[in-house]
């Protein structure tokens, strides 16, 4: 069995090759990171690798209700519980950068904060908001080149801080319609300036941040999680996917960062990645590549085994089981998760979940 293997990651080992995928839990009140997070993560650290729920380099990207940040001098101070308590198994946990972009709404951002997106395209659907339950998505401002720039400094002092903090990396969420995705994709970024146009000019965004952070932090410290065909949040496929995300992740290579994380939710009735395109991320990257999307143990052993990815992503099934590890290799019954309480404030459906 490979799953259960260590693997060198970067500058770190770890002690296996399940990774615990990055998954909003809505727990963070205030947007900052509390005790029953720090459990939630300690219960969970047999993992090789933590990714953190997605967490907002700055207030303009806190889109969710109670989503966590680290823009802030309490938010850095407050995951320090967190990394500490991962810590102390030999745990190993990179912090997800999410900036939701127009995937927002003002009622779940403080009073300042503005939503900003590549172009102010309206995105279709609602979102929950605490205090006003479902609402209509309002439409986005464009960036305006400054904006931008601030934008991308906003992301290297988030990164600066997760170090300070002491994660053991980053990951870059340029996936699932969040703001670096936006840029990528034309259906949200219809600019005719360096930000828009040719595959180039609509990779540009999320390549100057993979260099700035890892020019910041280093690359061995900075990974970055992409979702070709990917459908949340409006997204879809374009004309010429296969040629940006083989560019994309050429110039990714190039920079060295310590890993792509592909996201496939075909398990959850979106359309199927192409095996093709995955293959010539792969090849284009050169480096390690998480695999992820309704693996179990067997499909997981199976698509390492066969050389699709390197080391594998399990979300949902980490829910409710804070020991996978542990009752995969011992082919044990997993729990299911209450689907109800995923997003719920407080520790019901969070941390009390049994281990065997």
């Amino acid at each position: 069995m490979t799953l259960f293997k260590e693997f060198q990651l970067g500058n770190i080992l770890l002690k296996n090759k399940v990774v615990m995928a990055p998954m909003t839990r809505s727990r963070a009140i205030n947007n900052i990171p509390n005790e029953i997070m720090a459990t939630y993560y300690k219960q969970r650290s047999n993992a090789g690798l933590i990714i953190t729920e997605g967490t907002s380099p700055s207030p303009n990207g806190l889109g969710y209700a109670r989503i966590p940040g680290i823009f802030s001098q309490e938010q850095l101070e407050a995951w320090k519980k967190t990394t500490d308590a991962v810590h102390s198994n030999n745990g190993k946990i990179f912090v997800q950068l999410m900036h939701t972009g127009r995937v927002s709404h003002p009622n779940n951002m403080s009073p300042k904060a503005k939503i900003l997106a590549p172009s102010a395209i309206k995105l279709s659907g609602q979102m929950y908001t605490d205090n006003a339950g479902m609402q209509d998505y309002p439409k986005a401002k464009e960036m305006t080149i400054e904006e931008i720039k601030s934008t991308i400094d906003e992301y290297v002092v988030a990164s600066k801080n997760a170090i300070e903090a002491g994660f053991d990396g980053v990951e870059l969420h340029a996936a699932n319609g969040y703001l670096p995705n936006q840029f990528i994709n034309p259906a949200s970024n219809t600019r005719t300036d360096e930000y828009g146009g040719s595959l180039e000019n609509r990779n540009r965004f999320v390549l100057e941040l993979a260099h700035k952070i890892s020019e910041a932090i280093g690359a061995s410290k900075t990974g970055i999680r992409l979702s070709p065909y990917g459908v949340f949040s409006d997204m879809g496929s374009f004309e010429g996917i296969d040629a940006a995300y083989t560019q994309l992740a050429t110039e990714l290579g190039k920079l060295n960062l310590v890993y792509i994380h592909l996201v496939d939710h075909s398990s959850m009735g979106t359309p199927a990645v192409p095996a093709s395109i995955k293959q010539s991320i792969k090849e284009a990257f050169g480096g390690t590549i998480i695999i992820s999307g309704g693996l179990d143990k067997a499909t997981a052993e199976e698509q390492l085994s066969a050389g699709v990815g390197h080391i594998a992503a399990f979300g949902r099934s980490y829910i409710s089981n804070p020991d996978l590890v542990e009752r995969m290799q011992h082919d044990k019954e997993l729990s299911d998760p209450n689907f109800d309480l995923f997003y719920t404030p407080g520790e019901a459906g969070y941390t009390d979940y049994s281990t065997l």
